[in-house]
């Protein structure tokens, strides 16, 4: 397979006007009559974010050459869906800032935030229903329920330091892979796609998902708070270990082991440049950055059984560009 020309936004450009319908759909299913779950909801689903759920979704779809006419609902569902773990997740981990503004739980509480999650997850549900096809609602429903093990997963190894690589992976290929996966899936599913094409579309979306999440936990340690629109730490400060941070106690010395295992236990970021000087010096970011990669090169190798397309060459260029994110 030819390395594709397209860029990442060259890529959502191709399905611009798709997007602007699967807006339409989140705006007119947001209606609820009850006027705080409309707020709660238009306040995090507005505030940006890269949709990268729908847009791979609808990509896929064209790269399947399918038109299919829920292709849109779909992709709404599936944002539907992230948003309420987003929302469950910020009062979870008691976040402040999300995309660059006050979470939701800051500006209208924990109550509301949840319940308001409970109502995306319920809408979506009700979407995927009005669909009509049993293997999508076996899907979401099954995806759904494999986010919510690996946010338990998660909870569980809450400030444990001996947390290893392959205990996080499973947490992130539950808690944020499963649904890419899923977005990835489904064309191929509503499309009747022979069972080859499907299993290499799912394959994509949950590379495509592991790398998207290892990226962001690098980004925890060496990104731009401006750009990312949350705070350098946040995971450390939440107990969260990562693949940086296993890394480096892999192959720390001992003082520095035992800077980490605080750091992580306590959930103290305060010496946060220190600790970012101990992941630098063991090679820890670089061979993150290296296992983002290579599901990155699994992602684009899952593509090649797909025929040529420009919505081929804009999947190649996501994954990618991809490790190029600082944001």
């Amino acid at each position: 397979m030819s390395t594709p020309t397209h860029t990442a936004a060259s890529a959502l450009a191709l399905i611009a006007p798709d997007m602007a319908e699967v807006d339409r759909v989140i705006a007119r299913r947001l209606d609820s009559g009850v006027p705080l779950v409309a707020e709660v909801s238009s306040y995090i689903i507005s505030a940006g974010g890269k949709r990268l759920r729908p847009a791979l979704l609808l990509l896929m779809a064209g790269a399947l050459g399918s038109t299919h006419p829920y292709r849109h609902q779909l992709a709404a569902v599936v944002e539907f869906i992230h948003t309420a773990t987003l929302l469950h997740d910020d009062v979870v981990d008691d976040s402040t800032l999300r995309r660059g503004r006050a979470t939701a739980n800051v500006s209208f509480g924990n109550p509301a935030s949840v319940l308001v999650g409970d109502f995306l997850y319920s809408r979506a549900f009700q979407m995927m229903v009005e669909c009509g096809e049993p293997r999508v609602m076996e899907i979401l429903a099954d995806a759904t329920n494999v986010i919510a093990e690996g946010e338990v997963l998660q909870l569980m190894n809450m400030h444990d330091a001996t947390l290893t690589e392959e205990g996080y992976l499973r947490v992130i290929r539950s808690k944020t892979a499963k649904l890419f996966e899923a977005s990835a899936r489904l064309p191929s599913v509503i499309d009747r796609s022979a069972a080859e094409v499907e299993a290499a579309c799912a394959s994509y979306g949950q590379a495509l998902g592991t790398a998207f999440q290892v990226i962001d936990d690098v980004l925890d340690y060496e990104g731009d708070a401006t750009e990312l629109g949350k705070n350098l730490g946040d995971d450390l400060r939440e107990g969260k270990t990562t693949l940086p941070l296993i890394i480096a106690m892999q192959r720390a010395t001992a003082d520095q082991q035992a800077l980490i295992r605080r750091a992580i236990e306590e959930g103290d970021a305060s010496e946060l440049p220190a600790l970012i000087e101990v992941v630098r010096q063991t090679g820890a970011m670089e061979s993150t950055r290296a296992a983002a990669s290579q599901e990155a090169q699994r992602a684009m190798q899952a593509l090649e059984v797909l025929p040529p397309s420009s919505h081929r060459d804009a999947l190649w260029a996501l994954a990618a560009q991809l490790l190029d994110r600082r944001s």
